[in-house]
């Protein structure tokens, strides 16, 4: 085994877990997942049967990660954040009947390379983060997230752009549509509001 996997954590057989993982105290890493190499799953982690995650992905702590999401590499996911998969959730039918895993079609969120995903948010299903994107912590995200946005609140609205290193872009004085990081100088360019990097 190339990776490691402490006592208290339960990983099914058919799982798939790449060289150099971490999963910690009481995670649970269901059927037919797959995780690319280098993740780390925190303490009470959840992530779902056939859920699928790159390489260098980290599932911060008591994270929630129902199928079939999908994750690019480099993908953050905050403690506590909730990725669902039922649009119209249920527990029974309308006569009463107690719903079970074939009653209903689970639909995935998508998290794109390099996005984060804040602290105790939630993300609701059918949904897509576009890649480098930040979600802020406690934001519900209810519509997909284009690439290098910073989205935030209740519902999650765009309040701007972030680069690569996360930091909140620049607009360049006297060039509109034209960003700058403040920390690395890296330049992007926005239009028809589609950022991408120059």
């Amino acid at each position: 085994m190339k990776y490691r996997v402490q006592p208290s954590a339960q990983v099914d057989e058919t799982a798939r877990i790449g060289e150099g993982s971490s999963i910690w105290e009481l995670a649970q890493i269901r059927e037919n997942a797959a995780l690319g190499e280098g993740c780390v799953v925190g303490r009470g982690a959840y992530v779902g049967p056939g859920v699928r995650m790159g390489d260098n992905c980290k599932l911060q702590n008591y994270a929630l990660v129902y199928e079939p999401a999908e994750l690019g590499n480099g993908v953050f996911i905050g403690p506590a954040v909730v990725l669902t998969n039922d649009h119209n959730p249920r527990s029974v039918d309308p006569e009463g009947k107690q719903k079970r895993g074939g009653d209903w079609d689970a639909v995935a969120v998508r998290i794109a390379d390099g996005a984060s995903i804040g602290a105790r948010s939630v993300c609701v299903a059918p949904v897509t983060i576009g890649r480098w994107a930040l979600v802020a912590a406690g934001s519900v995200v209810t519509k997909d997230v284009p690439d290098f946005a910073l989205v935030m609140g209740v519902p999650a609205r765009q309040a701007g752009w972030v680069g690569k290193e996360g930091v909140r872009l620049v607009e360049r004085e006297g060039e509109p549509g034209v960003w700058e990081c403040p920390r690395t100088g890296a330049v992007y360019e926005e239009k028809d509001g589609v950022l991408s990097e120059r």
